[in-house]
């Protein structure tokens, strides 16, 4: 069996948090573009996690998508901050939960990549980019050397 990690996490605003267990094996970045027209990015980074592995507090708000599939997914939400949380069934059997709310998203890399023919084609060698460590007028970044 794979070993589990737990995770934490909190919205932007802090009205929901989270603490579950992950399987580290389950952790993916989905580039379909429904990702990436909900998250506003080329890809979206997530962990699968047990629905019964998975404690929330406070109010998600969740937006119902009928996938090509058929298959209807939770999409939830902080309703205060639009801090994006998760998908889900709509039995909440299985979560995919966004890593960037959590606190160890920096541990969380993906072992896969899905739906890798709606990616960017500018992602292909995005580390040979022009990279700077913080905003405009920062020192230069070398991400294949940082820590």
């Amino acid at each position: 069996m794979a070993e589990m990690i737990k995770v934490t996490g909190t919205c932007h605003c802090g009205a929901i948090s989270i603490d579950a267990s992950v399987e580290e094996t389950r952790m993916i970045a989905c580039h379909c573009s429904d990702c990436q027209q909900f998250s506003g990015a080329p890809f979206r980074p997530v962990v699968i996690a047990i629905g019964d592995e998975v404690q929330l507090s406070g109010a998600p708000r969740e937006y119902a998508k009928t996938a090509d599939s058929g298959n209807v997914r939770l999409q939830g939400f902080c309703g205060d901050c639009g801090t994006q949380l998760y998908a889900a069934d709509k039995e909440k059997t299985m979560y995919n939960i966004r890593t960037g709310w959590l606190d160890q998203r920096d541990q969380l890399v993906p072992k896969m990549h899905i739906f890798g023919s709606s990616s960017p084609d500018w992602l292909t060698g995005i580390a040979a980019h022009s990279w700077l460590s913080q905003g405009p007028g920062s020192d230069p970044y070398n991400p294949d050397t940082s820590d």
